[in-house]
């Protein structure tokens, strides 16, 4: 579904990322993690034809991206509010993101009520503009977004992010129902590694630009994951 060759990414010759080869099959949960500045979201905005790379390139279900706009029309994506149009209201903003996937605004309807829950009350129907919402409802009308029309391969940078607790349970659960049904990629990067454990099928680490662990999802992804960022313990002094 998604191919990564030779892709390197340099700002002023400073190399941010390098990966030789990654390929994500169609129906995986892929999770990205990292420490800042690892080049989490820099893959993903390769992914997106957002920068240009310096070298390689990346296919999306056999589309180069760089070269043609096809793949768009199957692939959504959340990375930051950025993404949103903050002088609509939630319900405008997710009709508009509806009319793109070819809904009209029955099927738009319908499809908000399917996540009434997740959007716990506090989002539809305020007659606010997006912009007036916390980060954490902004996400969540973000993310609510990408799922319209059941697109071939879904985009989540930090999507846990500003969420409080009981959110981050039900988006966990979101993800998982939505890929199970329509068999959909998703591209997942997160700091918090108990969440991208829990979701993930797969799991690469990246650390400073390059690929460092690839793990199939296990009973043991989560310790793997933790012990690899957890600080080496320093020799007491005697």
């Amino acid at each position: 579904m998604i191919e990564i060759k030779n892709i390197i990414k340099a700002y002023n010759k400073e190399v941010v990322l390098n990966i030789p080869e990654l390929t994500i099959s169609r129906g995986e949960i892929f999770g990205l993690v990292g420490n800042n500045g690892a080049g989490k979201t820099t893959l993903f905005n390769l992914v997106l034809d957002l920068i240009v790379a310096s070298k390689g390139e990346i296919r999306n279900n056999g589309i180069v991206v760089s070269q043609s706009e096809d793949w768009k029309a199957s692939t959504s994506a959340f990375i930051d509010e950025s993404f949103l149009i903050g002088y609509l209201t939630a319900e405008e903003y997710l009709g508009f993101i509806g009319e793109l996937r070819g809904l009209n605004k029955t099927d738009v309807e319908h499809f908000i009520a399917g996540y009434a829950d997740f959007l716990n009350g506090e989002v539809i129907g305020k007659k606010k503009f997006l912009r007036d919402y916390s980060k954490g409802n902004q996400k969540k009308v973000g993310i609510v977004g990408t799922f319209l029309g059941a697109p071939d391969v879904i985009i989540l940078d930090e999507p846990f992010a500003n969420l409080d607790p009981s959110s981050q349970f039900k988006l966990r659960k979101l993800i998982k129902d939505h890929a199970a049904q329509y068999g959909t990629t998703f591209l997942i990067s997160d700091h918090t590694l108990e969440n991208i454990a829990d979701v993930s099928s797969r799991i690469v680490i990246l650390e400073k630009g390059k690929v460092v662990k690839d793990v199939l999802k296990s009973t043991t992804t989560l310790q793997e994951i933790e012990a690899f960022f957890k600080p080496v313990a320093e020799p007491d002094l005697v």
